[in-house]
């Protein structure tokens, strides 16, 4: 007989061994079933109140339907693959970014991104851009492994986007780091070109909008290893003239609020030590110089779009604290705080979305993983009743029917009609950490868009 002190041990190193064994190989690409790039589904689980939901958060009535697609790039295992940048939609089609962070292992330092397009009518879900194909760059050198700001299509007709580090470790001289890029890639055509390289040196851009009518990319730098200035900085980029307009410290770490009407752009002010201030800064592109305070605000995490009444919405970073929502009056500048946006025990939001009315906004908490906890909740907040409604929970859903778990999001965007939400996922087909991307498509019911 083995001693019971002996028996724990050898207990004990079992589940070590256990826990220490390399997960089963995932198969790559994902696919789903008979092959189909895309499948839908409608279920009474979608409302199905997830096991936190918070006292007096409203369900919806009625049953969404929901379309599901895995990232097509997806044919190696990335380190992890994962969504970073914000998405849009434009002419009935839904364009979104991946990265596969570190890259495989052959290409260190290297990683790589991608820009895909969803299209619903065709039921189609292909690449249009590749990062490492666009810069070509020498064996050896770095390339980015994410798009983490927005994707953005100019009244010109092109696609803009800024390229972000997988790996920090990678942006040093020993990889001949000198900054990363503003690209653009024309939808219809395929063509692709470099906009600008390093608009502020070694740094890379994890921040960025552009003012569609006025053709200027804002963005919000993250310094790389070997760069003098530590500091997070903001700068104005004409992409018509290839001209930088402003280039200063303490800038935007990660959104960006733009005023189409007016054209100035808003961000939250960083420190020297690149904390958050809760001083919103404005900069106006017409009378150009230092950018200047307006105000105090709750945080600056994500914001949605100015609506037709003059307001643009946003929401506090909710990683230490709790999330609160506000909005910004774009013509008096007025900041008001409207109140808790969590619906369960998430807080992290990272993108937001007004419909045309301005009446609703949605969002998903739980950004950088444990949305699943509350049912990866679709959020939808009545700015008028300012109430928050669930539209649907699609976890555990997808993960009994499909095997796939929606842990998070940094992109989402809605449809012009305000009937479709697009959002893209972390996510995991392991049963820990995260390692696929995926889409969602959420029909929201028209009864559940009105008043």
């Amino acid at each position: 007989m083995i001693p019971r002190r002996l028996s724990a041990l050898v207990l004990l190193i079992g589940l070590r061994a256990l826990a220490a064994r390399p997960a089963e190989p995932l198969p790559w690409p994902p696919t789903l079933p008979g092959g189909k790039a895309i499948v839908t589904d409608t279920s009474a689980e979608f409302l199905k109140p997830g096991p936190k939901l918070r006292s007096g958060i409203a369900v919806a009535k009625a049953t969404p339907m929901v379309d599901f697609a895995y990232f097509p790039v997806q044919t190696y295992e990335g380190r992890p693959w994962s969504v970073w940048g914000d998405s849009i939609v434009a002419n009935g089609k839904y364009y979104t970014s991946i990265g596969d962070h570190g890259g495989p292992p052959d290409r260190t330092p290297s990683g790589n991104a991608f820009v895909c397009v969803l299209d619903p009518a065709a039921r189609t879900f292909r690449p249009i851009f590749e990062v490492r194909k666009a810069l070509a760059p020498p064996a050896g050198h770095y390339c980015p492994g994410k798009i983490h700001g927005r994707l953005d299509l100019g009244r010109d007709g092109w696609l803009y986007l800024c390229t972000h580090r997988g790996t920090g470790a990678a942006t040093t001289d020993k990889y001949h780091y000198q900054g990363d890029w503003i690209l653009r890639t024309h939808p219809a055509t395929g063509k692709t070109e470099i906009v600008a390289h390093a608009p502020v040196a070694k740094h890379c851009i994890p921040a960025s909008v552009l003012d569609a009518d006025r053709l200027i990319l804002y963005g919000g730098t993250a310094a790389g290893g070997d760069a003098t200035d530590k500091r997070i900085a903001f700068f104005a980029y004409d992409v018509k003239a290839r001209k930088l307009l402003y280039a200063g410290p303490n800038g935007c770490a990660r959104y960006f609020v733009l005023a189409r009407s007016t054209g100035r752009v808003y961000y939250e002010r960083t420190d020297d030590q690149c904390r958050p201030t809760g001083e919103l800064m404005r900069f106006d592109p017409a009378t150009g110089g230092p950018p200047v305070a307006v105000g105090k605000c709750p945080g600056l995490r994500a914001a949605t779009g100015e609506t037709p009444q003059g307001f643009a919405y946003a929401v506090s970073s909710g990683q230490r604290a709790e999330a609160i929502l506000w909005r910004l009056e774009t013509k008096t500048e007025k900041i008001e705080t409207l109140g808790p946006a969590a619906v369960a025990s998430q807080h992290y939001i990272t993108t937001m979305d007004a419909d045309a009315t301005g009446r609703y906004v949605y969002y998903v908490p739980g950004a950088h993983g444990g949305s699943e906890g509350d049912g990866s909740p679709v959020v939808q907040f009545d700015v008028q009743a300012r109430t928050k409604k669930v539209i649907a929970f699609l976890y555990p859903f997808y993960r009994q029917h499909y095997g796939y778990t929606p842990i998070g999001t940094f992109a989402t965007a809605l449809s012009p009609k305000g009937d479709t939400l697009y959002v893209s996922w972390h996510g995991r087909r392991r049963e820990r950490g995260w390692d696929t991307c995926a889409v969602t498509v959420v029909h929201i019911p028209e009864s559940e868009r009105r008043p």
